[in-house]
């Protein structure tokens, strides 16, 4: 998910870049903030005029308070995401954010930034660790390749 946020950032970049022209040189300074957070959620599609999938939980609810408290431009993770980048080898894409910070609803918190630039990327198949998608807990991480199509997707 990090290398997904990570190349979702370049491309805003890239974009903003290619509409300054059209829509102005302030255009430039448009970037995006990015809080991340791993745990289990729950999800479901909302009935009405038009159906949504949407995802519901505690997990949610701290990426956005992740995302909130970041830095535009910048990757913000909580530790039980840094922690599933540790395990999996990667933590030197993390740098402990100085002081704590304090999430409403959450309260004081040690949390991260993930700059992809810290470490090497491999490209094509990105999997998550210790994150859950789909109804209730899931043992089996999500797996997502390049073009964004899961591993229980078909073509």
């Amino acid at each position: 998910m990090v290398k997904f946020a990570h190349d979702c950032m370049v491309k805003m970049d890239q974009l903003t870049i290619e509409l300054a022209d059209k829509l102005g040189e302030d255009t430039r300074d448009l970037k995006m903030r990015v809080g991340l957070h791993s745990g289990s959620t729950t999800a479901g599609v909302l009935r009405g005029e038009k159906g949504r999938f949407q995802l519901f939980g505690d997990t949610v609810n701290t990426a956005a308070r992740m995302e909130t408290n970041g830095i535009k431009g910048r990757i913000h993770v909580s530790q039980a995401t840094a922690d599933a980048l540790i395990a999996s080898g990667k933590s030197s894409w993390l740098t402990a954010r100085e002081g704590k910070i304090t999430a409403k609803g959450k309260g004081a918190m040690q949390t991260y930034f993930a700059d992809l630039k810290n470490g090497t990327i491999k490209s094509g198949t990105t999997t998550t660790s210790d994150t859950s998608f789909g109804a209730g807990n899931n043992d089996k991480p999500a797996s997502f390749d390049s073009s964004g199509r899961g591993d229980n997707d078909t073509p």
